[in-house]
C-alpha cells in the first residue's frame, strides 16, 4: 500500500442525525452536510490514499453506517466506531458489529471522554470491562480527552496493557497556553508501549483566525519526542478543521512540523503508523 494515511476524519449528515456537540454561532461554518464525495477530492490532491473515518455521536447506528460507508468507498480503510461500553452486553455487540458483511472495517471505539463530568470516567469498573472487551475483539481504542483527563487515561493504559490505545488530537492542549502540566502527562502515557498518538486537532485549538506553524511547532515537538514518529500518526480532523483551516492547510501544516524528521520517520507519521496500529489494508 502507497500513499498518505489521514488517520483522522468525519462525515455527517444532518438529515439523518443533529450533531448534538455542534452548538453555537462559532460551529455555523461546518452545520452542513459533509461526506466522503467531498473529503475524496480534497485526499487526492494531498496526496492521500486511505483515511480512518471516526465516530462523531454516541449513537450505535452511525457506526453501521460509517461501516457501510467504508465499504462502498476505497478510500476509507477503517472505521472508529462507537459503542457504549458500560453496557454489559458490550462483547455481544462488539461481536455482532465484526460479524456483520462491512465488519471488516471496524478497526477501532472512541467515546467522547472529555464530555464526561468525572475525569476519572476511564477508571469506572464498568468502563475498564467495557475497554477490556474492545481489547478481546482484537480492536483499538481512541482516546478523546483534554488534559485534565490524562491521568485518568494513563492509569486505565496502565492497567489494560493488552489494550492498543490512541491519543486523539494530541489530547486537545490550549495552543498558546501553558504546556505544562499537559506535556508531563502526555509523556507518561507515551512511555507505555501500548499509547500512540494522532498529530491532529491542533488547528481548532489555537486561534482559529490567526494561527501559525510556530504556534503549534512546541507542542509537535513534545509529541514527536514523545512518542516518536513509529507510534505517531497524521490526522485532518476534517472537516471541524475548516473551523480554523482548509484540508491542504492542515496538511502543509503538517508537512512543516515535521520537517526536521528524516523520509523514513515522516513515512511512519503519514503512514505507516496508521496502517501498524489500526491493521489497515
Amino acid at each position: 500500500m502507497s500513499g498518505w494515511v489521514d488517520a483522522h476524519h468525519h462525515v455527517w449528515d444532518l438529515s439523518v442525525r443533529e450533531q448534538s456537540w455542534m452548538v453555537g454561532e462559532e460551529l455555523a461554518p461546518i452545520r452542513r452536510d459533509f461526506s466522503i464525495d467531498d473529503l475524496a477530492p480534497l485526499a487526492a490532491a494531498a496526496g492521500v490514499t486511505s483515511t480512518v473515518l471516526v465516530q462523531t455521536v454516541g449513537v450505535l447506528a452511525e457506526t453501521g453506517e460509517f461501516l457501510e460507508v467504508a465499504a462502498g468507498n476505497e478510500l476509507v480503510a477503517g472505521v472508529v466506531g462507537w459503542v457504549d461500553l458500560t453496557a454489559p452486553d458490550v462483547g455481544d455487540l462488539l461481536a455482532e458489529l465484526k460479524a456483520r458483511p462491512d465488519g471488516e472495517w471496524l478497526k477501532g471505539i472512541r467515546h467522547q471522554v472529555h464530555d464526561e463530568a468525572d475525569p476519572r470516567w476511564l477508571c469506572r469498573d464498568d468502563v475498564r470491562a467495557g475497554l477490556a472487551a474492545v481489547a478481546e475483539a482484537g480492536l483499538v481504542y481512541d482516546l478523546l480527552t483534554k488534559t485534565p483527563h490524562l491521568p485518568a487515561a494513563l492509569e486505565t493504559a496502565q492497567a489494560l496493557s493488552q489494550l492498543s490505545f490512541v491519543v486523539d488530537h494530541i489530547s486537545k492542549p490550549v495552543i498558546g497556553g501553558d504546556l505544562e502540566p499537559w506535556a508531563s502527562d502526555l509523556r507518561a502515557l507515551a512511555a507505555l508501549p501500548n499509547v500512540s498518538c494522532k498529530l491532529s486537532g491542533m488547528v481548532t485549538e489555537a486561534s482559529w483566525t490567526d494561527w501559525k506553524v510556530s504556534d503549534l511547532q512546541p507542542y509537535a515537538d513534545v509529541v514527536l519526542d514523545a512518542f516518536g514518529p513509529d507510534r505517531v500518526m497524521f490526522g485532518s480532523d476534517w472537516p471541524v478543521c475548516l473551523l480554523a483551516a482548509s484540508y491542504v492547510e492542515v496538511v502543509e501544516a503538517a508537512e512543516a512540523l515535521t520537517a526536521s524528521l528524516t523520509p523514513a520517520e515522516r513515512q511512519q507519521v503519514f503512514g505507516e503508523t496508521a496502517r501498524r496500529v489500526y491493521n489497515l489494508v
